[in-house]
């Protein structure tokens, strides 16, 4: 099975940020289909009944296949919009991104709201911790104790990451790498053992890549 990289958020998290006296609270969520982003969405308006918008957008689908946005209420294009092209922009997958906004007696304008939106949309991110969900498979590489000293040096020195070493009547590393080094690590531990390691892939899995906060902010 060949894994497909995306990007997407950790955790759920909320920001609240005060502009112009109104209230913005986003609130993130990962989420896996979108009935899961629906019943979300239901749970935030029930939680947040008194609020004057509860606008939304989500992206599903690790292609981004399923698009939905929502102004709830505020001028068409300056919420909705604004949130999901911040998801976009940062190439985001299953997530699901609320903001709540409690008005504050100021209004802000076609400008000033769809810059209120991204900007908080932006910080419930930084919160979520935006990541990249990297294919990675995870070997055994199992080798006799006299060449154990060398292959540990090496891959220590080496772009593979080693997350365990086991001592039974062979030394055995538990390696990762990521799935398009997979062949060219392979060949190297066969040409650094002489063919003589026993070099098996246990486990396809992902790995997570903390990405630095967006610009939007």
């Amino acid at each position: 099975m060949t894994l497909s990289s995306y990007i997407t958020v950790m955790h759920p998290a909320i920001k609240e940020i005060e502009i112009r006296r109104s209230r913005f609270i986003a609130s993130v969520f990962p989420v896996a289909s979108e009935s899961d982003a629906i019943g979300a969405i239901e749970t935030k308006r029930k939680e947040h009944w008194k609020a004057n918008h509860n606008c939304f957008a989500y992206i599903i689908g690790k292609k981004q296949e399923i698009q939905k946005a929502s102004d709830d209420g505020e001028p068409s294009g300056t919420a909705g919009v604004p949130i999901l092209d911040v998801l976009k922009r940062r190439g985001l997958c299953d997530v699901l991104v609320i903001v709540t906004r409690y008005f504050g007696g100021i209004k802000l304008g076609t400008g000033g709201l769809i810059r209120a939106y991204a900007h908080v949309a932006a910080a419930g991110l930084a919160a979520a911790e935006v990541i990249e969900q990297i294919p990675t498979d995870l070997w055994r590489t199992s080798v006799d104790y006299h060449l154990s000293g060398s292959i540990d040096n090496k891959l220590r020195e080496s772009p593979y990451l080693v997350k365990d070493v086991q001592y039974t009547d062979k030394v055995s590393f538990d390696v990762f790498t990521r799935q398009e080094e997979s062949p060219a690590y392979a060949s190297w531990i066969e040409d650094l053992t002489n063919g003589t390691a026993d070099n098996r892939k246990i486990e396809e899995l992902y790995l997570q890549k903390k990405l630095p906060e967006s610009a939007d902010r």
